[in-house]
């Protein structure tokens, strides 16, 4: 069995490496990852310029790209005979509710799928290397336990490892995606000529959604799994959008 393995933390970030080490105890790992750090780049392209894969003295691939690239460049450059599996991660921090649309780590997964290949998004709730390193056990487990099932097309699976060490962790719950508000999360500043500037990122977090949905589970110390399809048609608004006559 094949597995690529990447991420959106770059290429040395310690969750790539928790995965891989994982991924390697069920199949051959192909590691192919940013050179940097990819945070919240989504499902975007380098378009504008060319893209140069170095090759690590461990082995990995290294893109100047984003997780996108990294897929894409796998599946028709880097690796011949193609993986069976795409895994990304682990991510350093949650991808919860609608995270999903920004990260890089979750749209990895997404862009395997595009290809015809399983995708799943594996990200840890907590920033401690050293309590997502307690997970290694866990995760060959559960990468053994998803390589053996069959996926449906067109779906990937969206995990998240609660913050707590692996031995408290309560089991796996199958979640649906919650909802989550920031507030606060733009800072107004001034750069060193007194020009105003803006940073987005931080603020308060406020979720909602039910007893099922993924941040609930990982906040009750349970590993969340959230299947997840490309197809964003609400098809239960097709008879209504229909009735304002739009159509020619």
């Amino acid at each position: 069995m094949n597995i690529l393995v990447t991420n959106d933390d770059g290429v040395l970030a310690p969750g790539l490496a928790l995965l891989a080490e994982a991924c390697a105890a069920v199949g051959t790992v192909t590691v192919v990852a940013p050179d940097r750090e990819q945070s919240g780049t989504s499902h975007s392209l380098t378009l504008h310029r060319p893209l140069r894969p170095t090759r690590r003295p461990d082995g990995a691939w290294q893109i100047d790209g984003t997780p996108t690239d990294c897929v894409m460049l796998a599946l028709q450059a880097l690796m011949p005979e193609g993986p069976d599996f795409v895994f990304s991660g682990v991510n350093h921090g949650p991808n919860m509710g609608e995270d999903v649309l920004y990260s890089g780590t979750v749209s990895a997964a997404m862009e395997a799928v595009m290809l015809g290949v399983p995708g799943i998004g594996i990200s840890f709730a907590g920033h401690q290397p050293e309590t997502m390193a307690s997970y290694r056990s866990l995760l060959v487990q559960l990468v053994r336990r998803i390589t053996s099932v069959e996926f449906p097309r067109n779906t990937l699976l969206n995990v998240n490892l609660p913050r707590v060490p692996a031995d408290e962790v309560q089991g796996i719950r199958v979640t649906r995606l919650g909802s989550r508000y920031f507030s606060n999360s733009l800072t107004r500043m001034k750069d060193p000529w007194g020009r105003e500037i803006f940073w987005i990122g931080g603020g308060t977090i406020t979720w909602t959604g039910g007893d099922d949905a993924d941040h609930e589970a990982v906040a009750a110390g349970f590993i969340s799994i959230t299947p997840l399809q490309m197809d964003l048609t609400d098809y239960s608004l097709i008879e209504t959008v229909r009735g304002w006559s739009l159509e020619a």
